[in-house]
């Protein structure tokens, strides 16, 4: 699979939760400066409570920016049988059910689902507990996963 596909999907989905967020980051600032969100008593907190929403949806559009500019920036190690997991890496592990599944390595935004040319691919942060069993591996390595009490096979690092 070509990276770049799974670089650009992730850029896509970062792009619009950026979009939402400012969205929401600008309707919270509105509130918080409405006229009718100035206190009337000191029990009355409407302003104050959409002032700490304003600032929370600014700094998530900030982290967006920063997933952004991170995976724009990011170089795409290259892969081979000898080359272990690491960040970049398309991971393919197998249960021993036979299913197979997919995890891309990624700097930032964990857990994003992304579908690329047909494929599931889950992305994983090198903090996650499933990304630090992975990091380190080589094709062929069995790791038992957290939380699934599951021996799986790693199957190809690309």
């Amino acid at each position: 699979m070509n990276k770049e596909l799974i670089r650009q999907a992730i850029l896509n989905n970062l792009e619009e939760e950026l979009r939402l967020a400012i969205h929401a980051a600008n309707e919270a600032r509105d509130l918080a400066t409405h006229e009718e969100s100035i206190a009337e008593t000191q029990y009355d907190t409407v302003g104050l409570e959409a002032s700490y929403l304003a600032h929370g949806q600014s700094m998530r559009v900030a982290e967006f920016q920063e997933a952004i500019q991170s995976y724009r920036n990011l170089p795409m190690a290259q892969f081979d049988e000898d080359t272990p997991v690491r960040v970049t890496a398309l991971v393919t592990v197998e249960y021993q059910d036979h299913t197979q599944k997919q995890f891309f390595i990624g700097p930032m935004a964990g857990g994003m689902q992304l579908k690329v040319a047909g494929e599931d691919i889950m992305l994983v942060t090198p903090e996650a507990p499933l990304a630090k069993k992975l990091l380190g591996l080589y094709e062929g390595d069995e790791v038992l996963f957290p939380d699934q009490n599951e021996q799986v096979v790693v199957i190809s690092v690309h």
